[in-house]
Order: structure tokens, then C-alpha cells, then sequence
């Protein structure tokens, strides 16, 4: 297996973040756990250590809602990280009355949290996403273009920009904007949604042949076949992207009328679907039973962090919430030993150490204790 760049947190601290008023660990294995009863605050370090790459972490969550309770409204995680034997710093955090997330780097102001993209790359899989397939179209959306963001990292910023464009395009519909105004506001929108689409695509594409390299026989988690649908996409099959850019502009000059009525734009790749289904079974994802949609989920991460280190160079972090309690021991080993392969660095959660038995030698184990800001390694 090809060898990758791979970044290894040592240390991690917190302040004012969630249950935590302060927190320092220091690592030192390829694999983690962290054990401990139900809300003794587990889940919250996946989060911080989710914030050391570009997004919004794990949760989503407000930056007001992030800042531990009873404290001075402001949070921060600090990091530092071994990439190719050099030691830098990463931190992140949120100031009270200071908008937005602040990023620095080995002590230096970021303009975004971009640019931790070419330190570390995050992904991670949490029981929030295990309604994935039988959920809204929303949720696999933001999916993709997570998955989409970790192997293309002016992605999260197009997304975020195409989504204004539509909001201030709807405002502009209900108040009755100028036809210039409209027009020119258009021509962002179907640039960016046209560069968002060809993105996605992309990297569904580069998944499904990942994918379909891999063995489809004996593997502990079913494959996944993927493909984007909407009928954006359906209606701009074979065009050229910048044609696309003027097709796109054209549905919403002409769709004008209906969309004012509804509100909302009705034409575009914010409407479009991330469609998978049990390659084996050949199945919607979505009738298949909970544990083989989990698999599925399961296998979809694995090969993802596989492309992400091809496409990007560096091994991707994995973050794992509560993963190992709804499989088999059979099936937690092979994982445990898939991860190992993967040479990136994993971080997951349990309730039961035994759940963590077969984790390779020198993985560590740490006890989140009943105080909430104490851990010890094990």
C-alpha cells in the first residue's frame, strides 16, 4: 500500500469548551479511545478535535452554543501536530462579541479555517448519520460536500457562497429587485452552483471507481454504489461547464415567475441527491436493514479516507463516535485492523473498554472520568 503524509496529534488542550473549563491530553499511538459512561463529555473531544480542520465540526453547532456553561462565553482548542517530523501548533476558538471562528497557525492569524486543510484532514462518522440514507435529501447533500471538502478544499468556501447567492437572490424575488440586479446576481449564482455540481460529480466519481476497485467478495462491509442525482445534473448532462454557466442562467431568468411564487429557487444543485445503494444486493441503501445501512455508512467512510490520502497526499484523521458498540467482535476486528492499514491517526468512543479489546498493540485507552475534566491513559 502506497505510503501517505500523515499528520499525528500529540497533544490536545481545551478551554471553556462544552463540559470541559480545561483540558490537556497528550498522545502518542496511531489509535485512541476514550471510554466512559453517557455524557461524561466523549463525545465533546471528537468535536475539538473536529474544529482542527475546515467547517463547522462534527455537530454543526452554533460557536455560542460550543462555550462551556457557567463560563465567559468564549472557547478554544489548541493542538499541536508531528506532520513530516516538523512539530506546528493549530488553534481555534470563539471570543465573546467577536464574530466568527478565529484559526491560527504556529501562533499566526488565519483569514479562514482553510488553511488547516494543508495540516490536517478530518473525517469522521457519528450516530447522528446513521439515518443518512432514510433522512432528507439536506443531510446527504451536506455529506457530500463534506466528503467533497476533504479532498477539494476550495469546496466548503463555494458552497457557502453559492447558498448566500440563492438567499439574497430569494430576497430579491420577494421584494421585487431590479431585472439588472437579478441579472447580475444570476450570473454568481449559476457560476457557483455549476462549480459546486462538477465538484460533487467529481468526487462521487472518483469514490464509485475506489470503490469498484476493491474486492466485492469477502469484505467485512458491504460496498456502496453512488451516484448524484437531480435533474440539474439530468439537464446538463454532456455540456460543457461553461455552457452549463449559461444554461443554468437562463432556468433562472425564465423561472423568475414560479420561483417568486414559491418563494424559493426551484432550479439548481442545491436541489440535487446523493443516491446510494447496497452494490451487492443491488438495493436503495434506504431498504436495507439498520445494520447493513451502518456498514454501509461504515465502509463509505473507509474508502473515502482511502481516496482522500490518494487525492490529497495526507492520511486523514478519523474520528469514530460510539462506532465499535454496533458491531459484532468479529466484525470491531476487522475494522480495528482496516484502520490500522489506513496509517492515519483515529480517535473513537465507547461506554465498555472490552469494546476496545482488539485494538491493535500500542493503541491507547483513556477513561473519561465522572469528574468531566480528567482523563487517564490505561
Amino acid at each position: 500500500m502506497t505510503e501517505y503524509r500523515s499528520a499525528r496529534l500529540t497533544r490536545l488542550t481545551l478551554t471553556g469548551f462544552r463540559n470541559y473549563a480545561a483540558l490537556s491530553i497528550d498522545l502518542s499511538a496511531k489509535m485512541a479511545a476514550f471510554v466512559g459512561a453517557n455524557g461524561a463529555g466523549k463525545t465533546n473531544i471528537l468535536e475539538a478535535i473536529s474544529f482542527l480542520t475546515a467547517g463547522r465540526g462534527l455537530r454543526r453547532a452554533a460557536l455560542a452554543d460550543i462555550a462551556r456553561k457557567g463560563g465567559n462565553g468564549s472557547w478554544s482548542v489548541a493542538a499541536k501536530i508531528l506532520l513530516d517530523d516538523i512539530e506546528t501548533s493549530l488553534g481555534t476558538g470563539a471570543t465573546t462579541g467577536v464574530p466568527g471562528r478565529k484559526v491560527r497557525i504556529d501562533g499566526e492569524d488565519m483569514r479562514s479555517s482553510e488553511g488547516l486543510l494543508d495540516y490536517m484532514r478530518v473525517l469522521w462518522l457519528v450516530p447522528a448519520m446513521d439515518g443518512l440514507f432514510t433522512g432528507p435529501g439536506s443531510d446527504r447533500r451536506r455529506f457530500l460536500d463534506r466528503l467533497t471538502l476533504a479532498i477539494d478544499p476550495a469546496h466548503g468556501r463555494r458552497v457557502s457562497d453559492f447558498e448566500s447567492a440563492l438567499r439574497q437572490r430569494n430576497k430579491l424575488l420577494d421584494q421585487g429587485g431590479s431585472d439588472a440586479y437579478l441579472s447580475a446576481l444570476e450570473l454568481q449564482v449559476a457560476s457557483l452552483g455549476t462549480a459546486v455540481s462538477l465538484a460533487r460529480q467529481e468526487t462521487v466519481g472518483l469514490l464509485r471507481q475506489m470503490i469498484s476497485d476493491q474486492p466485492l467478495e469477502g469484505s467485512t462491509f458491504p460496498q456502496a454504489s453512488l451516484s448524484l442525482e437531480g435533474a440539474f445534473e439530468a439537464e446538463m448532462l454532456e455540456m460543457s461547464a461553461s455552457d452549463q454557466e449559461d444554461h443554468y442562467c437562463r432556468l433562472l431568468e425564465q423561472g423568475r415567475p414560479r420561483d417568486r411564487a414559491a418563494g424559493r429557487t426551484l432550479s439548481g444543485p442545491h436541489l440535487s441527491d446523493l443516491k446510494v445503494r447496497h452494490a451487492a444486493k443491488d438495493m436503495p441503501a434506504a431498504q436495507s436493514s439498520t445494520g447493513e445501512q451502518k456498514a454501509l455508512l461504515i465502509g463509505l467512510v473507509l474508502a473515502h479516507a482511502e481516496l482522500t490520502a490518494k487525492v490529497s497526499g495526507l492520511t486523514p484523521v478519523l474520528l469514530l463516535d460510539e462506532v465499535a458498540a454496533h458491531l459484532d467482535p468479529a466484525r470491531r476486528a476487522a475494522l480495528f485492523a482496516k484502520l490500522e492499514s489506513l496509517g492515519g491517526q483515529v480517535f473513537m468512543t465507547g461506554t465498555d473498554r472490552a469494546l476496545f479489546d482488539a485494538l491493535p498493540a500500542q493503541s491507547e485507552v483513556f477513561e473519561v472520568g465522572n469528574d468531566k475534566a480528567h482523563l487517564s491513559g490505561v
